[in-house]
């Protein structure tokens, strides 16, 4: 038997999982399976909750990729300050929501065509390199617009803990700090609407103390960075890197304690900031614990010493809880018998998908309630990255349903 990842407190306490309000066997009735279902009002309670931790200072912007289905953003961009994206296609849904004077596109390799949208709708580009920088330059005198231009910073530090290292080594991503200096003075004689700096040092850190160093040394180095450059960056985007618990001993971040400190380092910024605005970048933070993943028990065999439950969905919708999407180890995400969640454990079972492939593993030999063809398995944590961050056209299965609920 192996661990499971804790099931997130919105859904516990029930004896049938309850999702917006409606079961989870309403839910498939009315939707089939497999299905998500995505509760707003989840999302609402995460801000509310950060946003009283966080310093007036600091705005909230939501990172899109973790979850672009356009009736989700429709009921998320009226919560957050901002949107950021990161590809052209994201950019239109974005606008669609939001006024783009509150969202901003970061990622390498934008090309013409993008940066071209992005600076004739009046978003801000983070500036991923100085080649990115001049070609956006001209595209702006093309148009007779001053670009909306930051730049997005390469820190010489990382977020320790974090599972996807964004800083402290050569990087794709973003210009190198020694460099930026030179790189802003370049675009403010240019005549572009400099709009600061993008600082992402890295990703899913369940790490309190990791967080609230790396701030601190994010806001140290954009004073340092607008010194020498001699200009103040009206905003700091400070990344984002809040991690949530998907693995058997993970713990939440202390989001209390991260606001705190980041209120006090504010209240001591350096003068050259004093008139900046600050924001921080969360995604999976905002929406992850939001969603949840269901799909029926198609079939229920035995293979030598091992039962499976064999389900109608699987690594084409839940990329993530498969295991193939990114982690070096497999581990399981938190699953659950919809219709028994208060029932105890009685056997050992691996949850599959039909995909015609090993890989194809929602739960690796998990203790869960006895199921049948029929009963219906929730996959927690099925709000970011997995519609959309996973290969849905594999095999011909074809897509999940989306639901938004919540209100």
């Amino acid at each position: 038997m192996k661990p499971i990842g804790p099931i997130p407190p919105y859904f516990l306490g029930q004896s049938e999982l309850t999702i917006a309000g409606r079961t989870a066997s309403d839910w498939v009735a009315e939707a089939g399976s497999p299905l998500f279902v995505y509760d707003t009002g989840i999302v609402r309670e995460r801000l509310a909750r950060l946003r009283a931790a966080l310093p007036e200072a600091c705005e909230i912007h939501f990172a899109i990729k973790a979850n672009p289905l356009p009736e989700f953003l429709a009921a998320v961009a009226p919560l957050v300050g901002g949107l950021d994206v990161a590809s052209g296609g994201e950019l239109a849904k974005a606008l669609a929501v939001k006024g783009a004077a509150h969202i901003s596109f970061a990622g390498p390799g934008k090309r013409d065509a993008e940066l071209e949208a992005a600076i004739a709708a009046g978003a801000t580009l983070n500036l991923e390199s100085e080649g990115e920088a001049e070609r956006a330059l001209a595209i702006g005198r093309r148009l007779g617009v001053a670009p909306r231009l930051a730049v997005r910073v390469n820190p010489d530090f990382e977020l320790r803990g974090s599972g996807m290292k964004m800083g402290g080594r050569a990087s794709p991503f973003g210009v190198d700090a020694a460099r930026v200096p030179a790189l802003v003075s370049r675009l403010i004689a240019a005549g572009a609407d400099w709009r600061g700096f993008h600082i992402f040092a890295g990703s899913q850190s369940l790490d309190t103390a990791a967080i609230i160093e790396t701030q601190a040394a994010t806001v140290a180095l954009a004073a340092r960075l607008a010194e020498e450059a001699g200009a103040a960056p009206p905003l700091v985007n400070l990344g984002g890197g809040f991690g949530i618990p998907y693995f058997a001993g993970d713990t939440p971040v202390d989001i209390d304690a991260v606001g705190t400190a980041l209120r006090d380092v504010l209240a001591a910024r350096p003068a050259v900031l004093a008139n900046s605005a600050f924001a921080i970048e969360l995604g999976r933070w905002i929406v992850g614990e939001c969603g949840v993943y269901l799909t029926r028990v198609i079939d229920r065999k035995t293979s030598g010493d091992e039962t499976f439950l064999i389900c109608d969905g699987g690594l084409h919708h839940q990329l993530a809880a498969s295991g193939n999407f990114g982690t070096v180890v497999r581990r399981n995400y938190p699953v659950a018998v919809a219709g028994k969640m208060a029932a105890e454990p009685v056997e050992t079972v691996s949850v599959v998908g039909p995909l015609c492939t090993p890989l194809d593993r929602l739960a690796d030999r998990v203790a869960l309630p006895e199921a049948e063809p029929g009963d219906v398995i929730a996959v927690f944590l099925a709000g970011a990255y997995g519609a959309s961050a996973s290969p849905a056209a594999f095999l011909g299965h074809g897509p999940a349903a989306e639901i938004v609920a919540g209100g």
